[in-house]
């Protein structure tokens, strides 16, 4: 999830373990704790952009990384509190709880986390986008309430618990409405008699409302859209895979690459005498006829070593906001 919402739910972990002793800085020791594995972004500052995107959401996000960290980070609070009578034991929970329940929520995101590092399996429910307001928001409202009871500790427990068990039960709900979609779309695929391999869903752009459906089948891929709102068929753009335009190097550790990021959902498109690497997982930025492009493209180019290389393909922020009143719009099933 976003950075903002990991700092809420870790502070209400903070508050649920040590808010009784250290009331509001237990919240920011919680805050503290959800934010450090989304340190491993800043990975882009000493690597190449396609490094660094393999990093995010590895080894920071494990459950390795959660243990180690519940001592480390536990023992300097310890030292640093101990003078308030919090005991090793409740600094650790508040770290490792903060780490963990970090990577569970993130779990729940398109983009999965690798929680069993080093071994290379992401899991990913894919039933919120990383920015959800209405999972976000509500759990600020309890937080902020629970943080102004400084006397009444039952209160304040009781609005920070509302909060946890609100934006857990939130999370529930987008697993039963990524049910429901996803036999609307395989209900529509037979309709429309689609022989497919597999089938992925996910909601778009802060919604539960508006899904996509990315539909695999022998040499292309269809992308459709699927709003409970919607009155009329789910309607399907193809895209062929277009895996000659890479033939001879499938092998590359370039592709290889490419291809373990995107999760196995992926095309190859040329446009300009350049050929694209299209991961699929996060649906178009535009479907402009004469310049469709994909929310994460790669731009395949030949470095100074004559090594093949690739270029991520800028977003522009106006393309963001077209997008944005696009799928407002279709939400509403329109």
């Amino acid at each position: 999830m976003d950075s903002f919402t990991q700092i809420v739910l870790g502070g209400a972990i903070g508050n649920a373990v040590a808010g009784n002793k250290l009331k509001n800085k237990a919240v920011l020791y919680g805050a503290i704790a959800g934010t450090i594995p989304d340190l491993d972004t800043l990975a882009i500052l000493f690597t190449d952009p396609l490094t660094a995107v393999e990093i995010h959401r590895g080894f920071t996000h494990s459950l390795i990384f959660t243990i180690l960290g519940g001592f480390l980070f536990g023992y300097l609070m310890y030292r640093i509190e101990k003078k308030n009578n919090i005991t090793m034991e409740e600094c650790f929970w508040l770290f490792f709880w903060g780490l963990f329940t970090h990577s569970l929520l993130d779990i729940f995101t398109t983009w999965g986390t690798h929680i069993l590092w080093p071994f290379n399996y992401s899991f990913a429910f894919k039933s919120i986008f990383v920015i959800d307001p209405l999972y976000t928001l509500p759990f600020v409202f309890c937080l902020y309430k629970s943080m102004r009871e400084k006397e009444n500790l039952k209160l304040r427990r009781l609005w920070n618990k509302r909060g946890l068990l609100i934006s857990s039960g939130y999370l529930f709900i987008t697993l039963l409405l990524k049910a429901l979609v996803f036999y609307s779309f395989t209900h529509e695929l037979d309709n429309q008699r689609i022989k497919y391999n597999s089938l992925s869903v996910r909601p778009t752009v802060m919604n539960t409302i508006l899904w996509n459906g990315t539909v695999e089948t022998d040499h292309s891929y269809l992308i459709g859209q699927y709003s409970f709102f919607d009155e009329s068929p789910i309607t399907f753009k193809e895209f062929p895979k277009n895996m000659e335009m890479v033939k001879g190097l499938e092998n590359h550790q370039l592709i290889t690459r490419l291809v373990n990021i995107s999760e196995g959902q992926y095309t190859y498109s040329e446009q300009n005498g350049s050929v694209y690497f299209n991961d699929l997982r996060f649906g178009l930025l535009n479907s402009d006829e004469n310049n469709i492009q994909f929310a994460f493209s790669y731009r395949f180019t030949v470095d100074k070593n004559g090594e093949l290389a690739v270029e991520e393909v800028q977003k522009k922020r106006e393309d963001g906001f077209k997008l944005l009143k696009k799928l407002w719009y279709r939400l509403q099933g329109i």
